[in-house]
């Protein structure tokens, strides 16, 4: 299934491909590298492995994951969210428990993938992936107060912990690593104004020249270390770390993982297919993280993800196939086995403040401003819930909530069940005068869906109003949906209403709803002498009955050619303007 959808994609994407196709692939992937080395070695080392774990992890998740993507645009590697999470799972376990839960969250990823899961992201509001991004953002800042302060403290379990480290023992510093992350941060806010030279990534500059500053005044301030120049890392992923203990403790870790590598990446896909016009095949792309994941930590790098941010370089820079990819792939390979002397040298306040320039950025601020902006106070309220609740706690649980929390305000909202109640004013039928002396009947009009957050409104509607012995109609033409407990519900009131003497008449059934009722039994409970297409109709009816006219069959009333009364007859005029629609006849 993967490789016969994989083959039809890529047949698809290579056709009438040429020389000047691979020169633009070229480029593209040119740009791209330049803008994914910094990232990979500053993610690396903000994950809590290293810079060289990053790099191997941008080389072999651009050729993998790349070369096997169900899009042509998409850029994997290491990314700011991801280190995030990484960082509590090296401080907890160790970095091995990093490379087996990414190995266990490629399983997952796939098999979300194969079972065709690949449209899950739509199931998460747009407030909790906004939140859960800024609190990201947070995270990362955070973690690099130590690095862009020139500390060599150990980092923290949690952001909780180390605020309490820095209130108890302050923060240590040294004035030229501030100085150099400053100046990182300096030059990449100010290297996108300068429009000559924009087209070359700031914090590859910024990178450059930092490590040459460092090195010409002979500055004593923590670097990044030994790169070495093979993509297969002395420490990496060997099954003799496997153990059942190990296993438990890490399936919740490899659960946010997966969760946050697919949604990453498929939000990553539908950013490109704007771009591009061109529809991502999410289940293909899902199987491809999956197995780049599988594959990563044997040669020691880190849980991978799409990034929007290269993705859109490449894209900009005239992507044509997923060779641009892999070539961005195959140019860092290059870089690492030529410049590993000089990347040795890049000082870690440098990739520090790369990183917290790159945590502002990540913040999706158009969806903020548009939140506060249109005064969407549920959505404000679910933002915030999820930036804490990821600070605070951990994604999977921060997700959760937000999700959670989201769903308890749209039922709030649409338990808001509209019911608006008439009664049948029999002086105004030009009918027989002995129907003027009858008794009222309750016409109630819903609008909504009828689901168990709901059905008390219409239960204390109804007994506040009607008794037992009365007769009551319900209009259901603005009720869309019913589960379970809309049906009980209706039961209940119409066994109410019979064992009193009254009756309970339904009508304007929509098709969802009157299916629904056949399965569970309810229709032929009512009976079709309870059931009407409208309103009107049923009041008809009833009218028919007092006075002990000859009834028409309740089955012909469903579509029959009678002569129907006008409702604005029929209703008392302050609700007239609710009466049922749809049809012709009214």
């Amino acid at each position: 299934m993967f490789f016969g959808e994989w083959k039809r994609v890529v047949s698809s994407e290579f056709h009438r491909y040429d020389r000047t196709k691979f020169v633009k692939d070229l480029m593209a992937g040119a740009a791209t590298a330049a803008v994914a080395l910094p990232l990979a070695l500053a993610f690396g080392v903000a994950s809590g492995a290293d810079a060289a774990a990053g790099l191997v992890t941008a080389i072999i998740a651009g050729i993998l994951i790349g070369g096997f993507g169900g899009t042509h645009y998409q850029i994997s590697g290491p990314t700011g969210a991801m280190s995030a999470v990484l960082i509590v799972l090296v401080t907890r376990y160790g970095i091995e428990a990093v490379w087996l839960s990414g190995i266990l969250a490629g399983i997952l990823i796939f098999c979300a993938g194969a079972f065709r899961l690949g449209r899950i992201v739509a199931l998460i509001p747009s407030p909790v992936i906004t939140g859960f991004t800024s609190g990201i953002a947070v995270i990362i800042a955070l973690g690099q107060i130590d690095n862009l302060m020139g500390s060599q403290r150990p980092p923290a379990a949690s952001v909780l912990l180390q605020l309490k480290n820095y209130f108890d023992t302050g923060v240590e510093y040294q004035a030229s690593a501030v100085a150099v992350g400053l100046g990182v941060i300096s030059l990449m806010v100010l290297w996108p104004r300068l429009p000559r030279v924009k087209v070359i990534p700031g914090s590859l500059v910024a990178i450059i020249l930092s490590t040459l500053c460092v090195s010409l005044f002979h500055l004593d301030i923590p670097a990044i270390g030994s790169i070495p120049r093979t993509v297969f890392l002395e420490k990496r992923f060997s099954f003799d770390m496997i153990t059942q203990e190990t296993l438990g403790n890490l399936m919740i870790p490899a659960v946010s993982i997966a969760l946050l590598g697919s949604i990453e990446s498929l939000l990553s896909a539908a950013v490109g297919g704007s771009m591009t016009g061109v529809r991502p095949v999410n289940n293909l792309e899902l199987m491809a993280q999956g197995i780049g994941n599988i594959c990563i930590p044997f040669f020691g790098g880190v849980p991978a993800t799409a990034a929007i941010a290269r993705t859109s370089v490449a894209i900009r820079s005239g992507a044509v196939t997923r060779l641009t990819s892999i070539l961005h792939g195959l140019l860092l390979l290059l870089t690492a086995l030529v410049f590993a002397p000089f990347l040795e040298n890049v000082p870690l306040s440098a990739l520090a403040g790369v990183l917290v320039v790159t945590a502002y950025r990540m913040n999706e601020w158009h969806a903020i401003r548009f939140l506060f902006a249109r005064k969407l106070r549920h959505g404000i309220v679910i933002f915030f819930v999820t930036l804490f609740a990821t600070v605070l706690l951990d994604l999977t649980q921060a997700i959760l909530l937000g999700v959670v929390l989201s769903s308890m305000i749209f039922m709030v909202q649409v338990s808001e069940l509209q019911i608006s109640r008439s009664l049948v004013d029999w002086k105004r039928l030009d009918t027989d005068p002995a129907l003027k002396t009858q008794k009222n009947v309750a016409v109630y009009y819903l609008g909504g869906p009828l689901f168990f957050a709901a059905v008390w409104r219409l239960i204390e509607a109804l007994e506040g109003n009607d008794a037992p012995s009365d007769t009551v109609i319900f209009s259901m033409r603005g009720v869309p949906i019913i589960d379970a407990t809309g049906i009980e519900t209706l039961r209940k009131l119409f066994y109410r209403q019979q064992s009193g003497g009254g009756r309970l008449i339904l009508t304007g059934l929509d098709p969802r709803v009157e299916s629904q009722m056949k399965q569970s039994g309810l229709f032929d409970e009512f009976g079709a002498d309870n059931i009407f297409w409208s309103a009107d109709r049923a009041i008809v009816h009833l009218g028919a009955q007092l006075k002990d006219a000859e009834i028409e069959p309740a089955e012909r009333l469903f579509g029959g050619d009678s002569e129907m009364l006008e409702v604005e007859s029929l209703i008392s005029s302050p609700h007239r303007e609710r009466a049922d629609r749809g049809t012709e006849e009214l």
